[in-house]
């Protein structure tokens, strides 16, 4: 099943899309919407509106054998702030303070039910679902920091989405691309990541607790991207969907007053 997070009117919810005739149906039965609605009558928000996203770097041995380090090293987990989210369709903006921006495809696990301390057998009770995701970095400032935290965490430097894939049978054997401006410059498997989705959902659990709607990027193959103002970011997640981004340059500041 595929979910959107929508509004339609004053009512924001979680609605199932049927792609076959571009309808949404309401998932909040309290909201007393019962019949189908238009895909156009409805605004699509990003599909998640999370307290954090967990990220775990360095989760592919291709992306690990690039860097020369050791699968033992891997994952090693970061946060990026819930502004950072933005959904399909939006700009990722390339801020002022950053020369180079770089994007990497990963998959995006969802969390459904509050966890901490999950056995790797028992998270799938705990999952949402999936949802594609690029992790932006703004390179040249990686560089100069010895923490992420400025690098990964500007707004907009987590697009997720389209939706939430809720059908997803074997996350650990998806592929998983990303291109620029229709090139593909990352190509990958979830089957190389060192770390398993149900074994780093279960990982996380045990050092925070996980509530409804957080989110896990759960690693990157070799080769991230080189992205600039103008180019399109498209990630492709087999068996989840397609997620697409522009990139634009931030605003010039308005002058003090």
């Amino acid at each position: 099943m595929k979910v959107l997070r929508v509004r339609h009117g004053d009512a924001t919810f979680y609605a199932q899309l049927s792609v076959e005739d571009s309808t949404v149906r309401c998932l909040d039965r309290a909201l007393g919407l019962v019949d189908p609605l238009p895909l156009a009558t409805v605004a699509v928000l990003p599909p998640v509106t999370p307290s954090k996203v967990v990220c775990a770097a360095g989760n592919f041995r291709s992306r690990l054998r690039e860097l020369g380090r050791d699968a033992t090293d891997a994952p090693l987990l970061f946060l990026k702030p819930p502004s950072a989210v933005i959904g399909s369709g939006q700009a990722i903006v390339q801020p002022r303070a950053a020369t180079r921006l770089e994007a990497e495809a990963e998959l995006a696990i969802v969390i459904g039910r509050l966890c901490r301390n999950v056995a790797p057998g028992d998270v799938a009770k705990h999952l949402f679902g999936y949802a594609c995701a690029a992790d932006v970095t703004a390179a040249d400032l990686r560089t100069q920091d010895e923490t992420l935290g400025r690098a990964k965490g500007f707004d907009t430097f987590a697009p997720i989405g389209p939706w939430i894939e809720t059908g997803v049978e074997d996350a650990s054997a998806l592929g998983l691309r990303l291109l620029v401006n229709g090139r593909r410059v990352q190509d990958g498997n979830t089957g190389d990541m060192v770390v398993s989705p149900f074994a780093l959902v279960s990982y996380v659990s045990t050092i925070m607790t996980l509530l409804p709607g957080d989110v896990i990027l759960s690693g990157s193959p070799a080769g991230p991207g080189h992205i600039a103002p103008g180019d399109e970011v498209r990630i492709e997640i087999d068996g989840v969907g397609v997620l697409i981004n522009t990139v634009r340059a931030e605003a010039d500041a308005a002058p003090l007053q």
